[in-house]
């Protein structure tokens, strides 16, 4: 009984071993939002309009209910993919609802609507920005923060935007996006991994004129205090529904690369961006999992109530791709030597994705991976434009 106890210690320590060697920062950072004696005033007698989801948080009370206890006069709401309460499944179209707390009216930003219309701003003194990102180019919340901007501009609105840390700025990687590619998860010439906060990124899309019209949009910013862009931060809300857990999202640089392939990553399981998979490697691969549908998360997961073989990467050393400072292409490489039927593995099938080139954001890409080259060659060609990306990025930092 004594070595069953033991081995149950050794096998629930092991399990958790990797999540325990991050060193998160989040006991000495304050995010904008929890500054409120920073904000508050600015607010006060205005008619306001939330740029929110249920990322926006104050401890554990939501922003919005935050703001209305303090006697703000929050006028609408207006939110991005899966929802202002974030349980919409990715891609799902989004309508108009009114919030059941509060009686406020939401307006969706996913979907026909990108821009906050002169309708919607008419009767708006001033915009608040409260979304945390992850620091990936095709994570569309960035989308959605120059499309604020640009109405911003356009009727002569003032933003506010309460910052959040970025879980992925402790590095800078992956190929700089060929406009060529331009799409719905690419819209700007940065790279996968761009090292930025929101109120970072916003200072880029002002200073870069990557506005309609090149117009600026005026900004005022409440910055994260005691916060480095090396510092790791566990977010304490899910950012979306299939980026569920601490490994997901540092995982996702890398992970979310499969959705422009034919395999699953994981959607329509509990682990999504953490397992890589198909029926094809049956007889390869030892692992198996089985996709299936869940609502709010993953309606119809590629492989759908199939055995897919592949990789687990729940257990990866988290401490040793946090110091690599890398995206990991070893998985892609890996599992394009392996596939059975080479000319299916890019083979499109993602409605909103599109295909790889989308994703990678340059269009060789998967061509080098058909060629066999290595990480270290691969990663040789995004360097000058990667060079070019930080020098640019400098004069946009708010932290060290």
């Amino acid at each position: 009984m004594r070595k069953i106890i033991a081995l149950l210690f050794y096998f629930f320590m092991l399990s958790g071993l990797f999540q325990a060697q991050l060193k998160y920062a989040n006991d000495i950072i304050k995010t904008g939002a929890e500054q409120t004696e920073l904000y508050i005033p600015k607010l006060k007698g205005k008619r306001v309009g939330l740029i929110a989801n249920q990322t926006s948080v104050i401890g554990k009370t939501h922003l919005l209910d935050s703001l209305i206890h303090r006697g703000i006069n929050i006028v609408k709401v207006f939110g991005p993919e899966h929802g202002f309460r974030g349980n919409a499944s990715n891609g799902t179209k989004i309508g108009d609802e009114t919030d059941p707390n509060t009686g406020i009216k939401i307006i969706s930003l996913y979907g026909k609507k990108k821009h906050p219309s002169g309708i919607d701003l008419k009767d708006v003194d001033i915009l608040v920005y409260d979304i945390q990102d992850v620091g990936c180019r095709f994570y569309t919340n960035i989308n959605v923060l120059r499309d604020v901007m640009e109405s911003a501009a356009k009727y002569n609105k003032e933003l506010l935007i309460l910052d959040r840390p970025n879980p992925n700025a402790y590095f800078i990687d992956g190929p700089v996006l060929d406009m060529k590619n331009k799409s719905g998860i690419g819209q700007f010439p940065i790279p996968i991994v761009h090292g930025l906060t929101v109120a970072e990124f916003a200072q880029m899309v002002n200073g870069e004129g990557w506005l309609a019209g090149k117009k600026k949009c005026k900004l005022d910013i409440i910055k994260n205090a005691g916060y480095s862009h090396d510092m790791l931060y566990k977010l304490p809300v899910n950012p979306s529904p299939n980026l569920n857990t601490p490994e997901s999202i540092i995982l996702y640089p890398a992970t979310c690369l499969f959705e422009g392939v034919s395999l699953n990553h994981g959607r329509g399981t509990d682990y999504p961006f953490t397992l890589i998979g198909g029926p094809q490697y049956k007889g390869i691969y030892n692992f198996s999992y089985t996709p299936v549908s869940i609502p709010g998360k993953a309606e119809n997961p590629l492989y759908m109530n199939q055995i897919c073989y592949g990789l687990d990467l729940r257990n990866t050393d988290l401490n040793e791709i946090v110091e690599s400072k890398k995206i990991n292409l070893k998985w892609m490489i890996e599992l394009y030597k392996n596939y059975p039927d080479k000319k299916q593995f890019f083979k499109q099938w993602h409605p909103q994705i599109g295909n790889i080139d989308y994703l990678a954001g340059v269009s060789e890409f998967k061509e080098q991976i058909k060629a066999g080259l290595t990480e270290d060659e691969i990663r040789k060609t995004w360097q000058p434009g990667l060079e070019n990306y930080k020098k640019m990025r400098k004069k946009y930092l708010l932290y060290p």
